[in-house]
């Protein structure tokens, strides 16, 4: 066979021979023999996991080239000019709203930063579901935008392609691809649970084959061009897919195929057998669905699977309609006709896998593809959601589905396209109809048994988990552009079924009042059904919207406003809804009322449509008030708790519907159309209804006492309240009814600042916007910005020094609180009760502040923007008898103190009659004489009109109380004949006022009218059948009340009231009606209640005459001078309040003055961390000298004593290892994160790193022992000890750890290893330090100066030294101190201890304890800020605990004693001869020069008997100096050049015999020069090594200079020591003098020195011996060692003790330069990019967060790293969040942001993407709460990490 023989050959020269034969004119035999070898290469009985098909599809391909080679030259033909770049899920991406035309519009990094985007709104955000890069494309985005690479057309100058390039792909290809489908095809199996995997598994094996497809996509446009024309070509799949007639497996293969396409239809084949009877003409059909179809067959339900069944929602039937939607194509099997349809029919039933939706996708630049997949995806749409419906992993197919659909829905005219061929529209509304069929149940709204409604089941999984999002979001998509939203509009069928989906939302999720008892299981679904009616209903709502604007468009909206109408109708018919909603119910879901009242607003505001146009008749009105009216009255309720027992989900759901992402979408069209109904019905009628359902009717009597028969009396307040809110809100909001956008814009700004400052994303957040993100408005547009400016002042972010992080914040200017401040607004906007009292209290600090008002201001009375000339109607509220009724009711029980009236319901009242008085109906003009021609039964009051009816007098009421009323009690009036005929006329005049029966008679007027069906008689009034029961309360009896009062009066009464003195009330304008003109209007807008009568009193006047004159009479008649009555109750009882009142208001200042008087004498002993800078600087007991003995406060017990022996009192302290010293580095310069491949930060010069080296270097060629002793550890991981300065018994401290460990409460701190916090002032610790007892600090003779001359001195330190001081007898204290020392010890890690070549040695053990003495010493100083300028207490030195500490220690070290041979005191002080000893080791010690001096003065001190005389320390310190001082002359003399050498050795050598010499600097210089060259080669080595770091010329002033700094540190360890063993001051000075000052407190100099005169420093020197001999012998020792070892004698020698102080690294001032950089690093072990990259801060080690292939012994990298790298303290940057994380031992905290973006805020986790800057001031204070140490006090929030970060 000739194909047998081409596959033996080797692949390359087959693939070259075929190509050459497939060249020829005549090719046919190329052609066949490809044919025959594609036959057996691609054979699909193969396994589908080999690669060999692979190799050789490559090989072909590529034609005798190799394959990268044939990539590159087809690539080289790349004529696309889209970028078209493809990403999965998480990847970061841009988002540019300047540049983008859709709001889908997207771009890759690369193309961001290629293009200019400088100064455009734009954010990086994390991809939630995938997408693809637009560059390039100018259907979705601007070209300015376009990056450099696809700005150009590259496409024009691309050469064609040859021929035989792609010749073999055209011919190979296509049997790739078949090979592919044909696995698929044998490979799928009907997903049941327990295949769930095999499908994974076939995707797995065809990974490579599919990954092959996606590489050649990124050929290129040449490339994409040939699968184009594969995958769309008709014949070639024709020819291939059902293979050849002989092959059986292809047979096979083909047939399995078809039994898959079987079920690919929406409906199965049984059910349309079954529902072809229905088929109805579509039409109709549409609303059979609402109306007789919903009774069709429930006992369905019984077959389908019934998933619900155990969660209590199977008992609910499901309902199922019959499919009869207008369209049977879209429900058919699909059929395909090329490869294109098949490969996306498979990738469908494998659930979207990702690789094919990425090979799909790579192909779209490819314009030809793009029509012909848009158009496949469509066909395939409805088999899509099917499959998505029955999918177990909905959401990650979900977000695939998503990838594709907008990638090509955001197209307008591929959009449009689809619509026109392949009715998208018609087939999106079908699906989406067909799927919340799936779930529909009865709605049980209004009546239970009969209603045909039917709605969603919110507790379905397709609710519950969001599966319809998908598809409704392509919906939303679809709609945005305006082409295909007028197709939807005008298409009235189309409309009708969108009506009827809507309405499977109306009246979900119903709520019914529960009465008994609380409900056993709260169900969560309000979730979803919010989440639905927002997603579902809400947002294509907004997307049609935005398209009905103009006026050209009023028919859209009449059409849609008439559809709304007609299912409303439908609606209550399905419900059977009469007149009275259901009692106990609610439901916040009523779309189609929504759709209803946004269309009519929009058909107002935009298209000038006349609103009577629109409207249905009065009946209808009264039906669509009464839903949203019952959502109004039921928030009351919740707010009341009367829904108390159906759970917290309740207040959930009633915040929801607040909350600012719905509000707009549902409570301010729900307003709105109350709004309208109330402008078109009976004024009383509206009101009457409003109080009947907040069932506060009964409250409404002048009586005293009432019964409710549905309220509770501590409910009726409340719902009274609410109720009066609602109408002021009602009447007062004018979102729809008037307002301009920018207007709405600032009152919502307005409304959210004034409840709390808010930073700028939340206020974007909190500001209702268009919730369709395709409505084009934009969050952070320009009009935001500009607005935001004129509202609000901005505060820049502060740190307080609490450690509580503020945000930039803004907050309302003061003029925003003067004129523009609206509480009615602020109710509307609060989801939380407690932000309405937040912002009035906000504003009342304003007045108080400005001066405006000091007392308890009422919330302002703002006017408002004047109504839209169509809702006119809705003043007529205002002026409508049954609401004056109300008020006057109102006022004259608050005048009488009626129970359950509160400031609030006044406030409301007044406001009310603010707003009559404000908004006059226009027809009635005031002074005419009110004509009653209104037959009222009631005479209440005699017309309409508020102003006249405000000084209309009611002399009598009759009202119904019960006979226990002190009303019934009176006598009545006496019945003189005269007064007889007075009396029977009142009885008639005296009218009962129902509200109740007034709201029916209107009800049925309004029905007769309109209907003349009499015959819809209104059901029985409940109350007529009421049976008493037994015990009831006392039956009603009616009563006549005399009132005679009017508004007026009664508005005067309060005053006097309020102000609590009669005759308050007397304006100018009574006498002098001039007074008028001058009114100032501005001085009565802030205020209480008192200002508000007087500027609603003085409105009335203005407004008429006659009240004028009615007010001047009230208050002439009530202006004499009342005694006060003694028996008047009410009276006493104001009496007495206020007395009470004055008392309660002295009882409280004393107890705050004595509260106060505590809490300072605390702040007095007590340390506060919290802020450095106040000195309470408390030394441990130095403020009680004249005592002998220190007493210490037990802060557990409270006792005072001394601390014994026996019962030890300690310190609380925290024990940290910390390495911030050894990251102390030389150069001042701060170290840089390195922010690209070029830049490394070089860890060796810092401190840790030199002293270590250095050790090891000693270690190598001297004695162990003697090396141990000649430097200090602990640079990194010393122990750091540091207090809160409280103290407390040990014994007490043992029970209250006790304590602490029984209790179950969750602590920060493991109880276990020692943590608590200080029981005073709560500061973390570990560790009891306990205190010696006796005197705190040395005095007395132990302090005087002493005059012994020095050998003495010397002579006594040494016997000292060998006396071994007396070891303590075993005690508690004792005890207690050892404990101490083993927490140290394990404070840090042992590879911080272990230096010693012998591992246990004793040696290893003091060199630690003296290292920890050193380490607080040196903290110290750095915290001192590196030098003792400042002298006195610091913020450390209150933290600080040596003087205790280092008594503790030198009870310890008495364990060791210096061997006399080895002191290193002999070797200071005593000549010794040579070669006296020969050493058992043969290692020598380590020269004196080589020793650190500071480590020798504390070995001296620590192990010499305590405590030490204060001349002995003189005495070692100034021994140690001279050491010192040699050292500074032999390093200076290291670095002259050899001419200068030999000039300072020859003029040293002529001063040697002066008296002074052992004194001067020169001479002491000369004679080491002349020491160190009898060392044969010790200069030469230093020559090569140092000369370059001397440019400068030496002379004797720079020499001084040289000399005293390197002695500086020195001094100041000493000085520090000294002042806290003995208590001496630190004086403060100036830089210059820092030597002399220190040198003379520590008894270098003479104590008669003065500081001004610049002393040298070598007139400190003292010697005890010869200073040549002395000198001379510790030179010899390193020239002996410089003579074997060059090298390391001259590095030994010289070491710098300067350190600069330590310091995170600099960070780059823009966020993104880290983020570029990092966020795509790969991890240095693994090679992977992290999923949780992190830096640390200290020294910029890049590491995994919580990456598992870091993970060494069950420790994660940061956790690992922060103990190798700042023993156990971390700072970490997270990469993907911009936050800091401090890992400090086993605990961890979020300490928050360094970055904050351009409005002070951080950006956790990058969510908005806005671009972020470095805040210094943050990144300051968290260096210094590193180098302080204080992590752990100022940071509260600590958790366990259990070694998983």
């Amino acid at each position: 066979m000739m194909a047998a023989s081409l596959l033996r050959r080797d692949k390359k020269s087959t693939a070259a021979h075929l190509k050459a034969e497939l060249n020829r004119t005549d090719n046919s035999s190329g052609v066949l023999q490809l044919q025959e070898l594609l036959d057996r290469v691609f054979n699909p009985e193969r396994p589908a996991g080999d690669t060999e098909a692979l190799e050789w599809c490559k090989a072909l391909l590529a034609g005798g080239d190799g394959f990268e080679e044939f990539c590159k030259t087809v690539r080289s033909y790349d004529n696309a000019t889209l970028c078209g770049l493809v990403w999965t899920a998480n990847f970061v991406a841009y988002r540019c709203r300047t540049c983008g035309i859709s709001p889908c519009m997207s771009l890759c990094a690369e193309c961001f930063n290629n293009g200019d985007h400088t100064g455009h709104d734009f954010n990086m955000f994390r991809s939630q579901a995938g997408g693809a890069c637009d560059c390039g494309d100018s259907n979705v985005m601007r070209e300015s935008g376009f990056c450099r690479r696809h700005r150009s057309k590259t496409g024009a100058n691309v050469p064609s392609v040859p021929r035989d390039l792609l010749l073999m792909s055209e011919l190979v290809l296509p049997r790739f691809i078949i090979c592919i489908v044909q696995y698929l095809r044998e490979g799928y199996s009907e997903p049941d649970p327990s295949t769930e995997r095999d499908l994974q598994k076939v995707l797995q094996q065809l990974e490579p084959q599919i990954s092959f497809l996606e590489e050649l996509t990124k050929m290129g446009g040449a490339m994409r061009t040939v699968l184009t024309k594969i995958l769309t070509n008709q014949q070639t799949f024709k020819d291939l897919s059902m293979g050849q007639e002989e092959n059986v497996y292809a047979k096979n293969n083909y047939d399995k195929y078809l039994s898959a396409l079987k079920s690919s239809g929406l409906v199965s084949s049984e059910e349309k057998a079954g529902a072809g009877s229905l088929e109805q003409p579509s039409g109709a059909g549409a609303l059979s669905i609402l109306g007789a179809a919903a009774a069709a067959s429930p006992d369905d339900s019984a077959k389908e699977e019934d998933r619900d069944g155990g969660q209590g929602l199977g008992q609910r039937k499901r309902v199922k309609l019959s499919s009869s939607t207008k369209d049977p194509s879209i429900m058919d099997v699909l059929k395909h006709k090329c490869f294109l349809e098949e490969l996306l029919f498979w990738t469908i039933k494998y659930e979207f896998p990702q690789k094919m939706v990425t090979f799909l996708l790579n192909m779209l630049p490819d314009q030809d593809y793009k029509i012909a997949f848009t158009k496949t995806f469509v066909q395939h749409y409805a088999f899509i959601m099917k499959t998505l419906m029955k999918s177990h992993e909905s959401d990650t197919m979900s977000n695939r589905i998503v990838h594709i659909s907008v990638q090509l829905f955001s197209n307008e005219e591929l959009a449009r396209h689809v619509t026109e061929e392949c009715q998208l529209l018609d087939i999106m509304v079908t699906v989406l109809l067909y799927m919340m069929e799936s779930c529909l149940i009865k709605s049980e709204l209004q009546d239970e048994e009969n209603s045909r409604h039917v709605v969603v089941n919110c507790g379905e999984a397709l609710l519950k988990n969001n599966t319809y999002w998908p598809l409704v979001s392509d919906f939303i998509n679809i709609l945005s552009h305006q082409s295909v939203a007028k197709r939807f509009l005008e298409d009235h069928s189309l409309l009708m079924l969108w009506m009827s989906f809507v309405s499977f939302f109306q009246g979900m999720n119903l709520n019914k009042r529960e009465l008994n008892e609380h409900v056993e299981f709260e169900s969560q679904t309000y979730y979803a059904a919010f989440a639905a009616e927002l997603e579902a209903c809400a947002q294509p709502m907004w997307g049609l919207l935005t398209h009905c604007k103009v006026k050209e468009t009023q028919e859209y909206t009449k059409t849609v406003v008439r559809y709304c109408l007609e299912t409303l109708q439908m609606w209550f018919d399905a419900i059977s809804f009469v007149d009275e909603p259901a009692p106990n119910q609610v439901t916040f879901h009523l779309p189609l009322h929504r759709y209803y009242a946004m269309f009519l607003s929009k058909a107002v505001k935009c298209q000038g449509l006349d609103l009577d146009t629109l409207l249905p008749d009065q009946e209808m009105l009264m039906k669509i008030m009464v839903h949203p009216l019952q959502i109004q009255a039921s928030l009351s309720e919740i707010h009341s708790n009367m829904w108390v027992r159906n759970g917290l989900q309740i207040k959930g759901q009633a915040m929801t519907y607040v909350q600012s992402h719905f509000c707009n979408s549902m409570i301010d069209p729900d307003i709105y159309l109350l709004q309208v109904c109330a402008s078109r019905l009976d004024p009383d009628y509206f009101i009457s209804s409003v109080f009947e359902r907040f069932k506060v009717v009964d409250m409404l009597t002048m009586a005293s006492q009432h019964q409710n028969s549905v309220l509770d009396s501590e409910q009726e307040r409340p719902m009274l309240e609410g109720a009066l809110t609602f109408l002021v809100i009602l009447l007062s909001l004018r979102i729809h009814l008037g307002m301009a956008d920018d207007e709405i814009l600032r009152a919502e700004m307005v409304s959210q600042l004034c409840m709390n400052d808010r930073t700028h994303s939340s206020l974007l957040d909190l500001i209702p916007e268009n919730p369709n993100p395709k409505s084009g408005i934009v969050p952070g547009s320009y009009s935001f910005e500009a607005m935001l400016s004129a509202v609000a002042d901005f505060k820049a972010p502060v740190f307080e020094p609490g450690g509580s992080m503020q945000q930039g914040m803004y907050t309302p200017k003061a003029e925003v609180w003067e004129k523009e401040f609206d509480p009615i607004m602020v109710i509307l906007r609060t989801v939380y009760r407690r932000d309405v009292q937040s912002a009035m209290d906000r504003y009342s600090a304003f007045l108080k502040q400005s001066g405006h008002f000091s007392g308890n201001p009422w919330p302002p009375y703002k006017e408002r923007t004047p109504l839209h000339p169509c809702y006119k109607g809705l003043v007529r509220l205002l002026h409508c008898k049954t609401l004056h009724i109300v008020l006057f009711t109102l006022l004259y029980k608050i005048s009488m103190d009626h129970q359950n009236m509160s400031e609030h319901v006044l406030c409301m009242v007044l406001y009310l009659i603010e707003l009559g008085l404000d908004n006059l109906l226009q027809e009635e003009r005031e002074e005419e004489e009110p004509c009653i021609e209104e037959h009222c039964h009631d005479s209440w009051f005699p017309g309409t009109n508020l102003i006249s009816n405000l000084n209309h007098v009611i002399n009598y009421v009759r009202v119904r109380v019960p006979e226990t009323a002190p009303e019934v009690k009176k006598e009545p009036p006496p019945s003189t004949s005269t007064d007889c005929s007075a009396f029977s006329q009142n009885l008639r005049t005296a009218q009962v006022f129902s509200l109740v029966a007034e709201r029916r008679r209107k009800f049925q007027e309004i029905i007769n009218r309109s209907s003349g069906e009499a015959s819809q008689a209104v059901r029985p009034k409940s109350s007529a059948t009421k049976w008493v029961p037994p015990g009831s309360p006392p039956q009603l009896v009616t009563e006549i009340l005399e009132i005679r009062e009017s508004m007026l009066s009664l508005l005067v009464k309060l005053h006097h009231k309020l102000s609590a003195k009669q005759n308050s009330f007397y304006p100018p304008w009574l006498e002098d009606p001039e007074a008028f003109v001058k009114l100032d209007s501005i001085k009565y807008s802030h205020g209480d209640g008192i200002t508000a009568i007087e500027r609603i009193l003085t409105k009335a006047a203005i407004r008429s005459r006659q009240n004028r004159r009615s007010i001047q009479e009230i208050c002439r008649k009530i202006s004499p001078p009342v005694p006060p009555k003694k028996n008047s109750p009410a009276d006493k009882k104001t009496m007495d309040k206020e007395e009470r009142r004055q008392k309660a208001r002295e009882r409280q200042q004393k107890l705050l003055a004595e509260f106060a008087s505590r809490q300072k004498s605390f702040m007095e002993t007590a340390m506060d961390v919290e802020s450095p800078d106040a000195d309470v600087a408390m030394d441990l007991g130095s403020s009680e000298q004249q005592v002998s003995e220190v007493l210490y406060d037990c802060v557990i017990c409270g006792q005072s004593g001394p601390s014994t022996d026996d019962r030890p009192t300690g310190l609380v302290v925290l024990l940290q290892a910390s390495s911030v010293l050894g990251h102390r580095c030389k150069s001042t310069e701060l170290k840089k994160l390195p922010t690209s491949d070029e830049e490394r930060i070089y860890p060796e010069d810092t401190c840790g790193a030199a002293n270590d080296v250095r050790l090891a270097m000693l270690q190598r060629f001297f004695k162990d022992s003697s090396c141990l002793q000649s430097v200090s550890i602990g640079w990194e991981g010393g122990v750091y000890v540091q207090t809160c300065g409280h103290t407390l018994h040990i014994d007490c401290h043992k029970s209250y750890m006790e304590s602490l460990r029984n209790d179950q409460v969750l602590q920060g701190f493991s109880v276990d290893k020692g943590e608590f916090t200080c029981p005073l002032c709560r500061q973390f610790a570990n560790s009891v330090l306990p205190c010696r007892p006796g005197r705190g600090v040395e005095l007395g003779p132990w302090h005087a100066h002493s005059n012994k001359n020095i050998v003495t001195l010397v002579k006594e330190v040494e016997e000292l030294q060998e006396h071994l001081g007396t070891f303590p007898s075993e005690s508690n204290l004792s005890k207690e101190m050892e404990s101490l020392i083993k927490d140290i010890k394990n404070t840090t890690q042992k590879k911080y201890m272990d230096y010693s070549k012998t591992p246990g040695s004793p040696d290893n053990d003091f060199l630690f304890m003296y290292s920890v003495a050193r380490t607080n010493l040196e903290l110290e100083l750095v915290h001192r800020g590196g030098d003792l300028c400042c002298g006195g207490a610091s913020a450390a030195a209150k933290r600080s605990c040596l003087n205790q500490l280092f008594h503790v220690m030198a009870m310890h070290m008495r364990l060791y004693s210096i061997d006399s041979a080895y002191n290193p005191w002999t070797k200071l002080t005593q000549l010794t001869h040579k070669d006296l000893k020969i050493c058992d080791d043969d290692r020598p010690e380590v020269p004196m020069l080589f020793r650190d001096v500071p480590s020798l003065l504390i070995i001296f001190v620590l192990t010499m008997p305590q405590p030490l005389r204060k001349e002995h320390f003189t005495c070692i310190v100034k021994i140690l100096y001279t050491l010192q001082y040699v050292h500074a002359i032999t390093v200076l003399s290291v670095k002259f050049t050899p001419e200068e050498r030999l000039a300072w050795k020859t003029s040293g050598a002529l001063k040697k015999n002066t008296c002074n010499a052992e004194k001067c600097s020169e001479t002491l210089l000369s004679h080491v020069i002349s020491e160190l060259c009898k060392g044969k080669s010790f200069y030469e080595v230093a020559n090569d090594e140092l000369s370059m770091l001397t440019s400068s010329i030496w002379s004797p002033q720079s020499i001084e200079y040289a000399l005293q700094q390197f002695c500086l540190p020195f001094l100041r360890i000493t000085s520090l020591l000294q002042h806290h063993l003995y208590g001496d001051d630190l004086p403060s000075c100036l830089r210059e003098e820092e030597f002399s000052v220190l040198a003379s407190c520590l008894g270098l100099l003479p104590s008669t020195f003065q500081p001004s005169i610049q002393s040298s420093s070598a007139s400190c020197l003292e010697w005890s011996v010869s200073a040549f001999d002395l000198i001379s012998q510790w030179c010899s020792e390193v020239t002996a060692f410089a003579d074997a070892q060059k090298k390391h004698a001259v590095t030994l020698l010289v070491q710098d003790p300067h350190w600069s102080a330590p310091h995170l690294l600099h960070l780059p001032e823009n966020y993104n330069t880290i983020f570029q950089y990092y966020h795509r690093k790969a991890c240095t072990v693994c090679n992977k990019v992290p999923k949780d990259p992190a830096l640390c801060l200290v020294c910029g080690t890049f590491v995994c967060l919580k990456g598992l292939c870091c993970k060494q012994q069950s420790y994660c990298e940061c956790v690992l790293h922060s103990q190798h790298c700042g023993a156990a303290t971390g700072i970490f940057l997270l990469i993907n969040a911009s936050v800091i994380i401090i890992i400090r031992g086993h605990r961890f905290c979020l300490w928050g942001s360094v970055y904050l973006d351009a409005h002070g805020e951080e950006d956790r986790d990058l969510r908005r993407g806005k671009p972020l800057y470095l805040c210094e001031e943050r990144y300051r204070v968290l260096e210094q709460q590193w180098v302080s140490h204080t992590f752990d006090h100022i940071n509260k929030r600590w958790g366990p990490h259990y070694n998983g970060l």
